[in-house]
């Protein structure tokens, strides 16, 4: 069965440089630019950690925090008709002509969804069905509201010194007839701001666009989840006994990946009150059923726990969800792909998933400006609270968990 893009497409358009769904959600869109590899210290990467915390805390309830990195093979072009150059110059050009590299783009969304806004799962999307825009979305308090609150977040990044957010505008959002914008550039996957041509996405045998062959991991089990996250990991290469050089948590699954792939982060920040009163029946469950199990007694506990340190110390508690869509061309190099990942994600004690039934409605949810279209099921399954003794930053500037 083949449809028409237009026909399910989930965003309505672009006004005021802000991107609006079918679903009524409001996106903002930033294009980041993050430290270098190798350039932050110990106490740096959980002062940039503890920056990103600040700013999450000034979202506003129904909201998701979405980061996109890009990660494309591409090749260093040199610049041989400047006239200014020096001989050093010059010779450095042709030393570095054609050596490949990894081009990275980081992308950061803020979506504010409607507060009855229809969940969506992984039996629902807007993938599925499309509804008329809820009452608040035309109500310009609201709009004018989360620019204001997103302004905040902008600021307090900025501010902190690690990272520099460039708001992203209609033209770079949508694109234009001489150059792509990053809706166009996530539904072809082409990184490239050049003009693109337009593929067929198909969902028939996982996910393919065009001739690129997609597969998409997850962090989607308990079980799977490292057992301890921090805001930096020993690099073992430049490592020794006595002196650890220091890299991002997750920067195994991004900038030492050597393929095509997007690494995505989702921190979703619901109602605190509903979350809590969810969280207390789950604790009541866990304590009828604590005698025929060790394992509902410890839940109940590490629930018990979590509850005390939210109400004790005014927490926010929010979900998250991680994933890795790699692709490729070339049917030959699947398998060192699958390789690739799973040993980056065995570096963080993780183990990846490989979705298969899942993959239309997580891929659905990344394009920019559809993030509140994200299957709630599909998160991973615990409700985490920032400023938790156990919530560290995955990657350079990413998102936080803990295991309860």
């Amino acid at each position: 069965m083949k449809n028409n893009l237009n026909d399910l497409f989930p965003l309505y358009g672009v006004e005021h440089d802000i991107i609006l769904s079918m679903q009524g959600d409001m996106t903002i869109a930033y294009e980041a630019a993050l430290p270098e590899l190798f350039t932050l210290s110990d106490q740096e990467y959980e002062a940039f950690h503890q920056a990103l915390i600040k700013a999450l805390k000034v979202l506003p309830e129904h909201s998701v925090f979405h980061k996109q990195d890009w990660f494309v093979e591409s090749s260093h072009k040199p610049d041989f008709e400047a006239t200014d150059q020096s001989f050093l110059s010059r010779s450095s050009e042709r030393f570095f002509n054609e050596r490949p590299f990894l081009d990275h783009r980081c992308y950061i969304m803020l979506t504010k969804k409607p507060v009855n806004r229809k969940v969506s799962t992984s039996f629902f999307s807007s993938l599925l069905k499309r509804s008329l825009v809820p009452p608040e979305t035309i109500n310009p308090q609201v709009l004018h509201d989360f620019v204001d609150i997103a302004s905040q977040f902008e600021r307090i990044l900025k501010d902190s010194g690690f990272v520099d957010l460039k708001r992203i505008r209609k033209s770079g959002i949508v694109g234009s007839t001489s150059h792509a914008g990053i809706v166009e550039r996530y539904c072809t996957l082409q990184s490239g701001s050049e003009n693109t041509l337009l593929r067929d996405i198909n969902f028939a045998e996982g996910l393919s666009i065009g001739d690129e062959k997609c597969q998409l991991y997850t962090l989607a089990d308990g079980e799977d989840l490292p057992s301890f996250c921090g805001s930096r990991i020993n690099y073992d290469r430049y490592s020794t006994d006595r002196t650890k050089f220091s890299v991002g948590f997750a920067s195994h699954l991004c900038q030492l990946l050597p393929c095509n792939h997007i690494y995505n982060q989702y921190v979703l920040i619901g109602d605190t009150r509903k979350v809590i009163q969810k969280l207390e029946s789950r604790r009541l469950r866990l304590q009828s059923l604590s005698a025929y199990s060790r394992e509902n007694t410890i839940s109940r506990d590490a629930t018990n726990e979590f509850l005390n340190e939210a109400v004790a110390s005014q927490r926010l508690p929010v979900k998250a969800h991680f994933n890795l869509l790699a692709w490729s061309s070339e049917k030959e190099k699947f398998k060192e792909i699958k390789n690739l990942v799973s040993s980056a994600f065995a570096q963080i004690d993780a183990v990846a998933k490989e979705e298969v039934k899942g993959i239309p409605q997580i891929f659905w949810a990344g394009i920019p400006g559809n993030e509140g279209d994200f299957p709630s099921n599909d998160d991973v399954a615990y409700n985490r609270s920032l400023d938790y003794p156990r919530h560290q930053l995955l990657s350079n500037c990413a998102c936080l968990f803990h295991r309860t």
